[in-house]
């Protein structure tokens, strides 16, 4: 079903929002103040989601998407490839504003930061998933779909990536392969067998690993781990592990991160969440040897390579555990300075509730999701916690996704 609409302000997820009688229009590939013919792609009684296919009066903003693969019914991995990269980040910035407002009460103006290493909003992603289609061939899914739409190359994938390869290769056999460019210079290849299926491996230039599900990974040949380098120091990151996707994006935030935190020397702080050990490492420099950091983390890999990553820095500790259990477990009644970074889910009531109590008179909150940021960030307020200060990152250019440094202090 096609429909004409008038469309509204941007939304959080990609889309911008437009009403067709009486009901809410969930609309992509198109920019607020635009107007267009959109093709109706999913129906609710309280909501449509919708496609702009053709458009009657275009925004300022509009440019050609510079992916041959965007658009309405194609890959599914951008959001903003036809909007400028300027506008990019207001909309974004737009959106953290609402959610800030809307979940935390809090009127705030919002100014989405460029971050180095993403030239015109392309070639940055070094770390790029990818379907394989019936034949074996490789592709990217299409938005809210199973099916795979096949790419000669991802344009927003790092040059690093796209020396691999990968997509010229057939990979029978496969449900999904994934390439990881290290800023070391390691490359890795992951690949997901399809259920009771054995992969037929073509030749690559890279490490390659075997995803065996709960098991983890094993590696085939080549090292399962890779080195990251942050200012004048290396991380250890295991190639199915997590480290920041964008090249600028370990150093931007470590560096606002400090900067929020303010550690001094002989400070206790917490990094919760802490992965491989980013900001913990930058704690722990700060607060030097009369000072002291634990570092809390739950995925057994990353806790080891974190516990590598700090083994020049014994005032940095790194336990597994959820946060609540390990807070508990140890008995941590106080902090100096907290440093937050949990998956995209946010805090949680209870993750809040427990650091609350630990009456740290800072909180630097790291977040890949503007909603659930806010949502807790309200809920620390009854606790005493204003937001202080917030800064926002253009980490993931061309998709609708933001990275937030929030500050939290203690009133």
């Amino acid at each position: 079903m096609a429909i004409e609409l008038t469309v509204g302000q941007v939304a959080n997820g990609g889309w911008c929002v437009a009403r067709h009688e009486g009901r809410v229009v969930f609309v992509r590939h198109a920019l607020p103040g635009e107007r267009v013919i959109a093709e109706v792609t999913e129906e609710t009684a309280r909501f449509l989601r919708a496609d702009a296919v053709e458009i009657l009066e275009a925004s300022p903003d509009r440019v050609t998407p510079p992916c041959p693969f965007s658009g309405p019914g194609r890959c599914g991995g951008c959001d903003w490839q036809h909007a400028s990269p300027e506008a990019q980040r207001r909309l974004k910035a737009a959106v953290v504003e609402e959610q800030l407002a809307r979940l935390a009460g809090v009127e705030r103006r919002v100014t989405v930061e460029e971050v180095p290493g993403s030239a015109g909003g392309l070639g940055w992603r070094t770390r790029v998933q990818f379907a394989v289609d019936r034949d074996g061939s490789i592709g990217l899914r299409r938005h809210r779909s199973h099916d795979v739409e096949r790419v000669d190359r991802c344009a927003i994938a790092h040059s690093a990536v796209e020396e691999v390869g990968v997509e010229a290769l057939t990979w029978r056999g496969a449900a999904g392969v994934e390439v990881v460019a290290a800023s070391g210079g390691d490359h890795a290849v992951i690949v997901t067998p399809k259920p009771g299926r054995r992969v037929s491996l073509p030749d690559v230039d890279a490490a390659v690993l075997i995803d065996e599900g709960k098991r983890g990974t094993r590696a085939l040949h080549g090292r399962a781990s890779m080195t990251e380098r942050v200012g004048d120091r290396d991380f250890r990151v295991t190639a199915s592990g997590f480290w920041q996707v964008h090249p600028g994006a370990a150093a931007t935030l470590l560096d606002a991160v400090l900067d929020f935190a303010r550690p001094k020397a002989g400070e206790w702080a917490l990094d919760l969440y802490c992965g491989v050990g980013l900001f913990a490492a930058g704690l722990a420099e700060a607060v030097g040897p009369e000072g002291a950091v634990l570092g809390v983390e739950s995925d057994p890999q990353a806790v080891q390579d974190a516990r590598w990553n700090l083994r020049d820095l014994p005032q940095a500790v790194t336990e597994r555990g959820k946060v609540e259990e390990a807070l508990d477990r140890l008995e941590i009644e106080r902090a100096d300075l907290v440093v937050v970074d949990p998956p995209r889910a946010g805090l949680g009531r209870s993750v809040v509730d427990r650091v609350a109590t630990l009456d740290a008179p800072r909180i630097v909150y790291v977040s890949c999701d503007p909603a659930t940021m806010s949502r807790d960030i309200a809920w620390f307020a009854p606790y005493g916690y204003r937001l202080a200060d917030l800064r926002a990152f253009d980490q993931y250019p061309m998709t609708h996704h933001v990275e937030c440094v929030a500050l939290l202090v203690k009133e």
